[in-house]
């Protein structure tokens, strides 16, 4: 079923990720749960409960993998520098994790539409001419 990266996918595989979505996207994330899984306890706690948090913000389209791969490296080199689990959040952990999405795309929709509503608010107020929303 698997295709060469120079043979084109057959109409079954093209229908199939038309409806399941990317099949790459899939093992990928396949292998981004097996390495949380293989992280030590705490860190696995703690990086099972950021996934979690991930998800639960909507960050699950799987438009960006990397972001998962890159949260698996953190919590692997971790682990293996032994830093402890305060250290690597801080004091708040909703900041902490705010920020490591401020660096992936995936994340950029809350901004566009944070964006939208404040323009939205000015055309409202007449402080900003009427038109298409903004969403830069």
């Amino acid at each position: 079923m698997a295709t060469g990266s120079n043979e084109p996918k057959s109409r079954y595989l093209r229908y199939l990720e038309a409806v399941t979505g990317s099949l790459e996207d899939k093992r990928r994330y396949r292998q981004y749960k097996t390495r949380i899984k293989q992280l030590p306890p705490d860190y696995r706690t703690a990086a099972e409960a950021m996934e979690r948090y991930l998800l639960h913000l909507g960050l699950t389209d799987g438009a960006d993998m990397t972001m998962y791969e890159d949260l698996a490296d953190l919590f692997e080199q971790s682990a293996t520098d032994e830093t402890p689990i305060r250290d690597l959040f801080g004091e708040d952990p909703v900041e902490f994790v705010e920020a490591f999405i401020a660096n992936y795309p995936a994340g950029q929709w809350r901004n566009r539409e944070r964006n939208r509503l404040t323009s939205a608010i000015k055309r409202a107020a007449g402080e900003e001419p009427a038109g298409e929303d903004r969403t830069e």
